[in-house]
């Protein structure tokens, strides 16, 4: 899914191969996207009424501000931060655009939960919201969390010029659409057995995973770009940088699902091999899927090749996704 318009083998335990550890600026700028990502949620997602808008509401928002605040790496704002940055955009403006594509990201956490989909009871070491309010509340408040994540692109502190916000607009909506995340959440469903049909191979597992989750982790990285009005080259790159990094992101993920602990990974484990589900360690193994992991984060770093020193952090935050360990 593109934003610009082998046999079973049993796993074998061990750690991640990919290295080296993330930079301490990396972790400084991660910690502080995270914060000014917080910060902005909470001030948007208040229960105060905006011009011309109706009262919220009291407990759906109480709902969205559970699912969207207090928790998370901020991994998407993080990448939208700095991809920004490589182009001089201001800090508040791409502060909105993360803000956006968090709520889009929470409200596809809430909905993934649910009993009618993975009927999960934990989610970053809390009860999930269905669990914490009820199943009926938890639909409205992701259903509230994607359509407020529009609102959020088309004021002007996104960017001055409306065809930007067009843009940014047009390209979550894609990627959040039946052409990206939900739709790839639906192949994870059928690749359940759900609706029939036949175990998935690799090209099935690897396009599952790039609607699924990689959609978003690639328009995070566009979206610095078009709020910089960035040119062909720089775009091609870092949506390039965002393909590797999202593959990574869910490689990542199938590992921990395997030898995670739930305490530290902040939700349950061991679901995917009890769903029978293919995954890229089903296929490849943990060795296999690592030695992936490891050829994706060179293929992130060498996208950012024409930045230099400049994506010094985008690098390191390659690297860390390779690495995370929740």
């Amino acid at each position: 899914m593109s934003l610009l318009s082998q046999s079973p083998s049993q796993p074998t335990l061990g750690k991640p191969q990919v290295s080296p550890i993330p930079s301490a600026a990396f972790k400084r700028s991660l910690d502080h996207v995270a914060a000014d990502t917080e910060a902005l949620l909470d001030r948007l997602l208040t229960a105060d009424p905006v011009a011309g808008e109706r009262q919220r509401p009291a407990r759906l928002l109480d709902a969205m501000r559970y699912a969207s605040l207090g928790g998370g790496k901020r991994v998407r704002p993080f990448l939208v931060v700095e991809t920004a940055k490589l182009f001089g955009v201001p800090r508040r403006n791409a502060l909105m655009v993360a803000a956006a594509l968090e709520c889009v990201h929470c409200y596809s956490l809430v909905h993934d939960d649910l009993p009618a989909m993975d009927n999960d009871a934990l989610r970053r070491g809390r009860p999930t919201v269905h669990k914490a309010f009820d199943e009926a509340t938890a639909i409205l408040a992701g259903d509230g969390l994607l359509t407020f994540a529009f609102d959020v692109l088309s004021r002007p502190q996104v960017h001055e010029d409306v065809q930007i916000r067009i843009q940014l607009i047009s390209a979550l909506a894609k990627a959040a659409g039946v052409g990206g995340m939900a739709g790839g959440q639906m192949l994870d469903l059928a690749a359940e057995g759900r609706f029939g049909g036949s175990p998935l191979d690799f090209s099935g597992v690897r396009t599952l995973q790039s609607m699924k989750t990689g959609v978003l982790l690639q328009f995070a990285c566009l979206s610095g770009a078009l709020l910089g009005e960035a040119d062909r080259n720089a775009r091609v790159a870092l949506a390039r940088y965002g393909t590797a990094v999202g593959e990574a992101f869910q490689i990542s993920d199938d590992l921990l699902d395997i030898d995670g602990d739930a305490a530290t990974v902040g939700k349950a484990t061991g679901k995917d091999a009890a769903a029978h589900k293919a995954t890229f360690v089903s296929l490849l193994g943990v060795d296999g899927a690592r030695e992936r992991l490891r050829k994706l984060v060179v293929k992130a770093e060498r996208a950012l090749a024409s930045f230099g020193e400049d994506a010094a952090i985008l690098q390191a935050a390659a690297r860390f996704i390779a690495n995370r360990r929740s």
